[in-house]
């Protein structure tokens, strides 16, 4: 069987299709199914999902078969006892991440030659969201860089801050229905918080800070209304664009990540480089004056008491 045929087989097929020489012995657990809180986006934390694990083992040759000796075999409870060890120790964010975890631990043995971990999400889309790894314990095969392909399929969404006028004012659900009504997939930023944000001597810090005063306001606005999610990273972004979500932005990681960094933290100045950087279709704030650097974005600018004009 070549790599395509058996690329959606269980991994004991796989396993045994891309075997060298005479082939090992296998241990596995299939179709090992636990809830458990685990995912990046806002949408998968505090609550439980179904995920389903299937491992297969690879030991060394042994005599146990005929000894009949249950101390010369490695026990399915190995397997068992990485995936639950694993998932009680730390909450984790990717899949990927979990299979590495789980690999690592099944191949603490010093009888464990290779490992298949495949695992899948069972609640997010009508059939399943899955990673699938292979790792060796004596090294891994040759890795063979492939050229990226880009694929321009971003959504071009509305770009809308909100200053702390319409956050605390009257209009706020008004603007919000304009906003989720809209034809373009959109991102809302929102303004540092009313309180004083402390300040510090060290520049990168008070970064931090002012960053942090923001992302306070964005789930000051997620309290409000049930339909905005914080989102905080350009995956999920691009995920709730694409999904019609309504998103807050929680700037902190974007920013801090940026290579340069937006010297502009206000509201409005950081809302522009947002909206230069995912191409936005439309831009507006609202009860915010634009700064003297747009970032070549063109923004509407809209009274803070005003209804809705999008």
């Amino acid at each position: 069987m070549d790599e395509t045929a058996i690329a959606f087989e269980a991994p004991n097929v796989r396993a045994a299709a891309t075997a060298k020489g005479a082939p090992l012995d296998r241990i596995s657990v299939r179709d090992y199914e636990r809830s458990v809180e685990i995912g990046a986006f806002q949408a998968e934390r505090g609550v439980e999902q179904r995920i389903r694990f299937n491992v297969v083992l690879e030991v060394g040759r042994h005599d146990a078969a005929r000894d009949d000796d249950v101390d010369k075999v490695i026990s399915y409870d190995t397997i068992i006892e990485a995936i639950e060890l694993q998932l009680t120790t730390e909450r984790i964010n990717l899949l990927e991440t979990l299979a590495e975890r789980v690999a690592e631990r099944c191949l603490e043995d010093v009888r464990a030659v290779r490992v298949f971990v495949r695992i899948e999400k069972l609640d997010r889309i009508p059939g399943t969201l899955g990673v699938e790894i292979v790792r060796m314990r004596h090294g891994e095969p040759e890795l063979h860089p492939v050229e990226p392909v880009e694929i321009d399929v971003s959504p071009h969404p509305l770009v809308v801050c909100l200053g702390n006028g319409v956050l605390h004012g009257p209009n706020l659900p008004a603007w919000l229905d304009a906003i989720a009504g809209h034809a373009l997939p959109a991102i809302i930023c929102v303004e540092s918080a009313r309180e004083p944000a402390p300040q510090v001597g060290a520049p990168l810090v008070q970064r931090r800070i002012d960053l942090l005063s923001i992302e306070q306001n964005a789930w000051v606005l997620a309290g409000k209304d049930a339909r905005c999610v914080v989102v905080d990273s350009r995956t999920e972004l691009d995920w709730a664009m694409k999904h019609g979500q309504l998103s807050v932005w929680a700037p902190g990681r974007i920013v801090m990540d940026a290579v340069p960094h937006p010297r502009d933290l206000s509201a409005a100045g950081l809302a522009l480089w947002l909206a230069r950087e995912f191409d936005a279709g439309k831009t507006l704030l609202v009860g915010l004056e634009a700064p003297e650097d747009c970032f070549g974005v063109e923004a509407g600018v809209v009274d803070a008491g005003a209804l809705p004009q999008i």
